[in-house]
């Protein structure tokens, strides 16, 4: 408990850091996933190549490098610099995280959006065109609506994994929990008792992920 309370300057940020990472990738990845899905199953030939491209490449492509790609390669190519946010090389890799955490996830949240959409019977959508509606009315108001029940058990695994991804971002001058450790090493605290309140951490966090899981799950299978 020492190791924790002598150094709440280190844990509170650091935690902060990593829910704000978490929930600001993890909406940004649920939209844009879910675009993707549309763009999978979409009647366009175009659309269902540029959607397949992208979840083939980012999905098979380890998380660091994508981290490299947008922390390393942007600035040595001029793209996106520390200057372009005012010289703060902090708010520069901070960005880049984001972008590399949000891009990485949609791939995955458009495999589960996706496979939902599937679950969802053939004669919904041919329904739906008997009634004139179009592609996106009747993803939005038939298609999609009823795959989000079929979503939720993978959907949160994948937010899960999410969660733990931005450790990650430690290693890209991103001061948040996974970064805590070598901050106790420098100070000369038990760098192991750290690490198990960053464990706690996040059980606490995925508690809460877990158990609202189980709750949409039973309320939804008791509606159908």
């Amino acid at each position: 408990m020492d190791v924790l309370l002598d150094n709440l300057d280190l844990y509170g940020p650091g935690f902060l850091n990593t829910v704000e990472l978490f929930l600001i990738s993890a909406v940004g990845s649920l939209v844009l996933g879910t675009i993707l899905a549309m763009l999978r199953v979409a009647p366009v030939p175009v659309m269902r190549a540029m959607g397949t491209a992208y979840v083939t490449i980012v999905r098979n492509t380890p998380l660091t490098l994508v981290f490299f790609f947008f922390a390393l390669a942007f600035p040595a190519l001029g793209i996106v610099t520390a200057d372009t946010f005012g010289g703060s090389a902090a708010d520069f890799f901070y960005t880049a995280a984001l972008f590399a955490l949000t891009l990485y996830t949609a791939a995955f949240v458009c495999e589960v959006v996706r496979a939902g959409i599937n679950t969802v019977p053939v004669g919904q959508a041919e329904a739906s065109r008997a009634l004139g509606l179009t592609f996106g009315q009747m993803l939005g108001s038939v298609v999609l609506p009823q795959a989000t029940r079929a979503v939720v058990p993978p959907m949160m695994s994948t937010m899960i994994a999410l969660l733990k991804n931005t450790t990650i971002a430690a290693g890209f001058s991103v001061f948040q929990a996974g970064a805590i450790s070598a901050n106790l090493a420098e100070r000369g605290e038990n760098q192991l008792i750290g690490l198990l309140w960053v464990a706690v951490f996040f059980v606490v966090l995925v508690i809460p992920m877990t158990l609202l899981q189980r709750s949409l799950e039973k309320r939804w299978s008791i509606a159908r």
